[in-house]
C-alpha cells in the first residue's frame, strides 16, 4: 500500500484496471486498499488526510500535495499524550527496586518532557497512580533476572484453586495482557509461566539461577499456544457461547443447529477449563473427555450447593487470598 500511494502520486486519473494488473491484484482487492488510504496522513485534521477516490474505472487522488515535504509540520506531542506519559514516568519512577541508574535515567528524561510540554504538563500533576503489590514482586524478579539469582515462590493457581511453594530459575519478563515470568520451575522440572499478581510471596535465593538451555517462544501469538500432542477438548456452545471461539486458539469450529458452535481445542492443562464451564453456564458444556465433564459438572454441583449452605457468622473474616486480597 505504501507504494501503491507513490504510484498514485505519479499516475493522476490512473485505470483502476491497469493499477490492479500494475501490482498483481484484482480489482477487487485494490478497491478495498483504496477504502482504506483515505484513513491514512499526517494527522486527522482536514486536508491531512488522503483524499483518493474512484469511480470504478479511473484513481483520483484530490489532494496529493498533503504528504509533500514542503507541506509537514514538526510533529509536536498533544496535551493528553504529555499527560499520559508523565504520569506513567512519574509513576514507575516510584517502583520499588528500581535500579537506580533506571531511575535517574528516567526522571532525567521526564523533566525534559515536562519542558517539551509545557502548560500541558500541568495537569499530570494531578494525577498519580499507585501499584499494588505486583510492583514489589516485578521489582524482585527483575533484580534476580539481573543477578541471575534462584527465586523462592509461593504461588497460586486458579486451575486447581491451591498455593504452591516453588523455586524457580527467572529467564524474561513478558506482559501478554498481564506481566509473567517465563522461568524454569525446580518443581516440575520444566519451562514455566507464572503470572505476577499470583505470586502470594517472594524470596531472592542466594543459589545462582541455572536454567537449562531453553529456545525462547515467540509470543506475538497469545501466551497460550496449544500444542499438536495436548489433549483435545470439545466443548459445544449456544447462541451466547459463540465468543469462546473468539478468545481461545481452537482447531475447528462447527456450526450447530440452534445457532451454536462446537469447538475443539488443545490445552495442556484440560482442567483449567473447568473455569469456562462454570463461566459459560447454560450457554456451554464440556462434552470431550469425559472425565472433564464429569469434573465440571461437579464444580457447579458444589457451587449451587454453597449458596444453600448457612452463611458465615457476623464477625467472621474472609479467607485471605494472594496478594493478601480477600477471597
Amino acid at each position: 500500500m505504501l507504494s501503491l500511494v507513490t504510484y498514485l502520486r505519479e499516475r493522476p486519473g490512473a485505470r483502476v484496471e491497469d493499477v490492479a494488473r500494475a501490482f498483481g491484484v484484482t480489482e477487487d482487492e485494490l478497491i478495498s486498499d483504496l477504502d482504506v488510504l483515505p484513513l491514512c496522513g499526517t494527522s486527522f485534521r482536514g486536508g491531512d488526510l488522503l483524499d483518493i477516490d474512484t469511480d470504478g474505472e479511473c484513481i483520483w487522488w484530490r489532494n496529493p500535495g498533503a504528504l509533500a515535504a514542503e507541506a509537514a509540520e514538526p510533529l509536536r506531542i498533544a496535551a493528553d499524550e504529555a499527560t499520559a506519559l508523565l504520569v506513567a514516568a512519574r509513576a514507575v519512577a516510584t517502583l520499588p527496586g528500581l535500579r537506580e541508574s533506571d531511575r535517574q535515567a528516567l526522571l532525567r528524561a521526564t523533566a525534559k518532557l515536562e519542558t517539551a510540554a509545557g502548560e500541558a504538563a500541568g495537569a499530570s500533576s494531578r494525577l498519580s497512580v499507585t501499584f499494588e503489590s505486583e510492583g514489589g514482586v516485578f521489582a524482585d524478579v527483575d533484580r534476580a533476572i539481573s543477578e541471575r539469582r534462584r527465586l523462592w515462590i509461593r504461588y497460586y493457581s486458579p486451575a486447581r484453586d491451591e498455593v504452591t511453594e516453588r523455586e524457580i530459575d527467572p529467564i524474561r519478563l513478558v506482559s501478554v495482557g498481564h506481566t509473567y515470568v517465563e522461568a524454569w520451575c525446580r518443581r516440575s522440572e520444566a519451562r514455566r509461566t507464572f503470572r505476577l499478581d499470583r505470586v502470594a510471596e517472594i524470596r531472592i535465593l542466594d543459589e545462582p539461577a541455572a536454567p537449562p538451555e531453553v529456545e525462547l517462544r515467540d509470543l506475538s501469538e497469545g501466551l497460550v499456544q496449544p500444542a499438536a500432542e495436548d489433549p483435545e477438548v470439545v466443548v459445544e456452545v449456544g447462541p451466547g457461547g459463540r465468543w469462546v471461539a473468539e478468545y481461545y486458539p481452537h482447531d475447528s469450529a462447527e456450526e450447530l443447529p440452534d445457532g451454536g458452535l462446537r469447538i475443539t481445542l488443545r490445552t495442556p492443562d484440560p482442567a483449567s477449563l473447568r473455569r469456562l464451564a462454570l463461566r459459560l453456564g447454560a450457554d456451554g458444556r464440556i462434552t470431550v473427555p469425559e472425565e472433564l465433564a464429569s469434573s465440571a459438572r461437579e464444580a457447579a454441583r458444589l457451587a449451587l450447593a454453597a449458596y444453600d449452605a448457612p452463611g458465615p457468622a457476623p464477625d467472621a473474616a474472609p479467607a485471605p487470598g494472594p496478594q493478601g486480597q480477600t477471597r
